[in-house]
């Protein structure tokens, strides 16, 4: 059979093919004038697309700002809305404010939306004496996204609810129905209790499984931002953070600075936490999942001076039955654990008591402790009493370390002729080291481990008072606030990282931490051993005396003042304690005989220093065996 081969006249036919393919599709290609047509077509068949399903929301202007009479209008707006257009029909529809209160709040819900307008907290003012708003001037948006069953996508945000407010013995009940007849309606209930900042909310519909599409989930988006409240906006920024139960007992939050997001299921709670207020929406049973979202709004404090932070949250809800039926609650009130406890949902702990042992401290002894006092004593000299009450209980530490240290600096020369006589053997050095401290009961770690145990109690206070909600407002001598900074003086100018003001008690307490510094870091340079590169060491101890006070000064400026008012009262009595232990406590010459008294008993070595010893034993033995085989 013949083979058949592509010759030279198939290729130039294929080609000559292909160049008047291309200069006939050159020559058809559509003019300037015949790509705007067919891109006009494009924009009207996507807006005649958007215009059947009606998944166009609406905007405030396209809605009337009252009922329609007329029929042809109302007929327009059920194009766009469907039989929702009955609610348009109302007198309702119009935006009308409903005011309902009892003695700590007072609320506003708007026919339109049928959400919550406004929040105001009745026992409490800001720090510019003005009423705590905790939803004020649209700072709240609440919306039911859903789909009817004619294809429509409507939000509840954009629509007219008809409100009825009755009374069920004690309790106030708002009722704000979205209609469609008479019969069928969207509605938000609320329930206000005498003298409760928690308030019973549900979402129901009546009637609607034929106009609703039940195959899909509704969207409930929440977005909240959080005004600002308290004298320093960074500060009050620092403690503002969503943060929410999920997942059983767990408790997790957003970002503290930046912006952030999650996606969680089974959610228990979420706070939308302001510092020392919270709003805090709490489902009867656990939302399935939630879209979590923060944003921070304080970029430039000298500017970004009205709110703090922005929350969005997005849940799920589903039919039940071809009906919605989602029972909850709305806490609005102060960050205490006092009040948030009374609800057995643990909603304390959205506190930021801190983590672990540090909040368990908190939670279990400060806490409680403080309360205690500030039933018998004001609150700046509960917090002087508090602190005197930890510098006594932590004595001992401070006396362990002070001993540790009389016993290390008695030993020094001793150290410095071991280091003089094997300074070319630092193994040697180490093992004749540990026996002599092994021998005379002193060692650098019985310092330091005593001294450990003050970082969970020093940490937990670090955190117990900037959350305190006792010290809100509560003055003491110049202060006019505790929670918030003490400030003597206004500057015409802003300083980077410290602010635009001076306040006192942290430069009080920076000279008390400047002194107790030069004393500690004096008494552990006479401890330390002489030997090369010391001078260094002891160079940089110098520069620590001075640097840290500095830090606190320009770190504690726009903290709160009982913080600041406890490290200063801190220590000053860690200064009068050291003081009395060296002067009347410990004798140095009666250390220096029990010394020589242990040196001279035969001392057995625990387990872990007789590990070290025959470690160090080893490495000697190899190190001579690699010098001998060097020779």
């Amino acid at each position: 059979m013949e083979e058949k081969k592509l010759d030279i006249n198939s290729i130039i036919g294929f080609l000559l093919i292909g160049a008047i393919l291309l200069y006939m599709l050159w020559q058809n290609q559509p003019t300037p004038e015949e790509l705007a047509l067919q891109e006009e077509a494009k924009q009207d068949q996507l807006a005649s697309e958007a215009a059947n399903k009606s998944a166009v929301a609406l905007t405030i202007n396209e809605l009337p700002n009252q009922p329609i009479n007329d029929s042809l209008q109302l007929a327009s707006f059920k194009n766009k809305i469907g039989d929702f257009a009955y609610a348009l029909t109302l007198p309702s529809a119009t935006s009308n404010i409903t005011s309902f209160e009892n003695e700590v709040l007072a609320l506003k819900i708007d026919n339109k939306g049928g959400f919550i307008s406004e929040v105001k907290l009745k026992s409490f003012v800001n720090h510019d004496s003005v009423p705590v708003y905790l939803i004020k001037d649209g700072s709240s948006v609440f919306n039911l996204n859903f789909a009817t069953s004619d294809n429509r996508t409507l939000n509840s945000s954009e629509l007219y609810f008809q409100p009825t407010l009755t009374s069920s013995g004690d309790n106030q009940v708002l009722s704000m129905r979205l209609k469609v007849s008479e019969t069928q309606f969207l509605e938000y209930r609320y329930e206000l209790k005498p003298d409760n900042y928690m308030l019973g909310f549900s979402v129901r519909s009546q009637g609607l499984s034929s106009v609703l599409n039940t195959s899909q989930e509704v969207q409930l988006d929440w977005k909240f931002k959080a005004h600002r409240q308290d004298q320093s906006v960074s500060f009050e920024n620092r403690y503002t953070r969503l943060t929410y139960q999920h997942e059983g007992d767990k408790v997790n939050k957003l970002s503290q600075t930046g912006d952030d997001d999650e996606i969680e299921s089974d959610l228990a709670w979420i706070s939308f936490r302001q510092h020392f207020f919270s709003s805090i929406l709490v489902p009867e049973v656990p939302f399935k999942s939630a879209d979590l979202k923060s944003f921070n709004l304080v970029n430039d404090e000298t500017v970004d001076t009205l709110f703090t932070k922005r929350y969005e949250v997005s849940l799920p809800l589903s039919f039940s039955g071809g009906e919605l039926t989602h029972n909850m609650s709305i806490y609005y009130g102060p960050t205490y654990d006092d009040i948030l406890k009374q609800y057995d949902q643990n909603l304390e702990a959205s506190i930021p008591f801190g983590w672990g042992i540090f909040g368990w401290i908190n939670k279990a002894v400060f806490s409680p402790l403080y309360a205690w006092l500030t039933n018998y004593l004001s609150y700046g000299i509960a917090i002087i009493v508090m602190t005197i009450m930890v510098k006594i209980v932590l004595s001992f530490v401070q006396y362990k370390q002070f001993l540790s240290q009389a016993k290390m600096k008695i030993l020094k020369p001793e150290l410095d002729a071991i280091r003089e006589k094997h300074k070319n053997n630092k193994m040697k050095v180490q093992q004749e080291t540990m026996a002599l401290q092994n021998k005379a009961g002193a060692s650098p770690l019985s310092g330091c481990l005593p001294g450990m145990l003050q970082l969970p109690v020093f940490y937990a206070l670090f955190m117990f008072f900037p959350i305190a909600f006792e010290l809100r407002q509560k003055p003491f001598l110049w202060v006019d606030d505790l929670s918030s900074y003490d400030s003597i003086a206004e500057l015409p100018f802003n300083i980077p990282f410290y602010g635009d003001h001076i306040s006192l008690f942290p430069i009080l307490a920076s000279i008390a931490i400047f002194f107790y510094m030069k004393m500690t870091t004096g008494q552990q340079m006479a401890t330390q051993p002489t030997q090369e590169g010391m001078p260094d060491m002891a160079k940089m101890m110098k520069y620590m005396i001075y640097l840290s006070p500095i830090m606190m000064l320009f770190f504690f400026n726009n903290y709160a003042s009982g913080l600041s008012l406890y490290y200063f009262i801190s220590n000053l009595i860690s200064i009068g304690i050291m003081l009395v232990i060296k002067n009347y406590i410990i004798d140095e010459d009666k250390v220096l005989a029990k010394i020589q008294v242990s040196k001279a008993k035969p001392k057995k070595q625990n387990r872990f220093q007789k590990k070290m010893a025959d470690i160090m034993a080893q490495a000697e033995e190899q190190k001579a065996l690699q010098e001998k085989r060097k020779k």
